[in-house]
């Protein structure tokens, strides 16, 4: 597990992380979720030792990252970092025997990973010659193919169209299911919602949400339910303690003053007609975030 504890950051004056704290854990896709100028780069930059922290500590299971833990790391950062000139396949057979592997499983390793990703036809393509998401998958294959334990991605989802955006998911998804541990930041919400096992969400450099997925949606549910019956639900807007929401003849999505409130409306519901369905209404990642960073 990476453990991230009270780290800080100044330039000068500029304060950019505030006791910034939380978890990546084994064989989960963490989500790392803030505007421009948050200090997601920053933080990221800190766990992978290209920044120095003023204050707080980075661990990997307990101890002190030093750099062979780090070697064990992958990690894409936001700018494209390949050699332009370099056919895609020698690219990434060349950063995987930096890790060690013999020229025989580099090649199976890096054709195998290129494949995955939907590169299969362009591994003889020098790099510069692919368009900016071909770009992306690549360098999305560098921080994979020396199989990390840890793997950290800055934005690895931009400029992806939506069958480049599944391909990756589906490889992260693999990674993550094998026991990996995953971190990655990403602007697009709806994705990150849909991906992500949990969650961290960060504004002006200090975190103001995190953990598990569904916990952090239930944590800042409203309470707004959802009832859909054989009958006309009109009945609903004359209940105490009821606020319609939304209404569409025998559906109604509305909020209420207390859980009493919401047992004595299915109550009422089953005694008019045959429930289809009654659950309380979460929020999305899109209306926690608004209601975190104000």
């Amino acid at each position: 597990m990476l453990q991230l504890r009270n780290l800080d950051k100044s330039y000068g004056t500029h304060r950019v992380l505030t006791d910034v704290s939380f978890d990546v854990l084994p064989g989960r896709l963490t989500g790392f979720v803030g505007g421009n100028g948050a200090g997601k780069t920053t933080t990221m930059r800190i766990v992978l030792g290209v920044l120095t922290a003023d204050a707080g500590t980075v661990t990997l299971d307990g101890a002190a990252l030093g750099a062979d833990d780090r070697r064990r790391f992958g990690y894409m950062p936001e700018e494209r970092g390949l050699y332009p000139k370099m056919k895609v396949l020698e690219q990434i057979v060349y950063l995987a025997r930096l890790h060690g592997y013999s020229k025989s499983a580099a090649a199976d390793a890096a054709a195998a990973l290129l494949e995955r990703l939907g590169l299969g036809e362009r591994l003889g393509d020098n790099v510069e010659t692919l368009s900016l998401g071909n770009q992306q998958r690549a360098q999305i294959a560098a921080a994979l193919v020396h199989d990390p334990d840890v793997l950290i991605l800055d934005e690895p989802f931009s400029g992806l169209d939506p069958i480049a955006v599944d391909a990756v998911a589906g490889v992260l998804q693999e990674r993550a299911a094998a026991g990996t541990a995953v971190l990655f930041s990403s602007h697009q919400l709806d994705l990150v919602e849909r991906l992500c096992d949990d969650l961290v969400i960060i504004a002006e450099g200090s975190i103001r949400a995190a953990g598990d997925r569904e916990a952090l949606r239930a944590q800042h549910s409203t309470k707004r339910y959802e009832l859909v019956s054989t009958e006309d639900a009109g009945w609903l807007r004359t209940e105490q303690g009821v606020q319609i929401v939304g209404f569409d003849g025998d559906s109604a999505v509305f909020e209420v003053d207390s859980e009493q409130t919401a047992q004595r409306v299915l109550r009422e519901a089953v005694t008019r007609g045959d429930v289809g369905s009654f659950a309380p209404q979460h929020p999305t990642l899109a209306q926690i975030f608004r209601e975190v960073i104000r």
